[in-house]
């Protein structure tokens, strides 16, 4: 589990190609202090697992359902990337509760500067339209940002000169992919209410057997 605050801008240091798989070298000091074979790491959002470490680098195998579902796959030598450790139990949640699953990708639609801040337009999936609401949270390329504006086909992040300056949100430019992915805690709401709905229609089916009784 992640909270979505990037520890480190790191970089991908090589992509060998593995057919229907890749396998990742990846750059980040910080977030491999301690980090062994088969600990997590979230790159640009994507929960990848350790496979080595040495020298402030760490390996990582990316599977096709990974790379299809996620922009890892067009990453190459010399990308930025967003890197973040699991959370510890006990520490404080800075941002808000993120899987590292990613759900889907979307595409910078436009970027519109401001005095202390900078607006960015992303294009949103049909798919994930339902679980994006105003002032609701959202994970982009691993950052946990607040959605500004929510509409069915794009919503709209406001970033702060941190974010811009600590992550890759600062240098990514219109056309460019990014992985998105939803609050986990409103697709659990969505399949609890679908569950309540065939548990009610379950209940109307009780009512019936009981006046067949009578």
């Amino acid at each position: 589990m992640f909270t979505g605050i990037v520890e480190e801008l790191g970089a991908v240091v090589a992509v060998e190609d593995l057919g229907e798989a890749a396998r990742f070298r990846l750059r980040g000091p910080v977030v491999t202090e301690g980090a062994k074979h088969g600990d997590s790491i979230a790159v640009n959002g994507v929960c990848l697992t350790v496979v080595d470490t040495a020298d402030g680098e760490f390996t990582a195998d990316v599977m096709a359902e990974t790379l299809n579902r996620s922009s890892l796959g067009a990453l190459a030598a010399g990308s930025r990337v967003n890197l973040e450790r699991p959370m510890a139990l006990g520490g404080r949640l800075g941002g808000h509760l993120v899987q590292g699953h990613v759900d889907g990708t979307g595409t910078i639609l436009e970027r519109t500067p401001a005095e202390h801040w900078e607006i960015v337009k992303i294009a949103l999936p049909a798919t994930l339209s339902r679980y994006v609401v105003e002032k609701g949270s959202i994970t982009v390329d691993g950052v946990s940002l607040t959605v500004v504006d929510a509409a069915d086909d794009y919503f709209t992040i406001s970033l702060i000169p941190t974010t811009l300056a600590l992550t890759t949100l600062g240098i990514k430019k219109a056309g460019d992919p990014v992985n998105l992915e939803v609050d986990v805690l409103a697709k659990y709401v969505e399949r609890l209410l679908g569950r309540g709905a065939g548990t009610g229609a379950d209940l109307r089916d009780l009512e019936e057997i009981k006046e067949m009784d009578r």
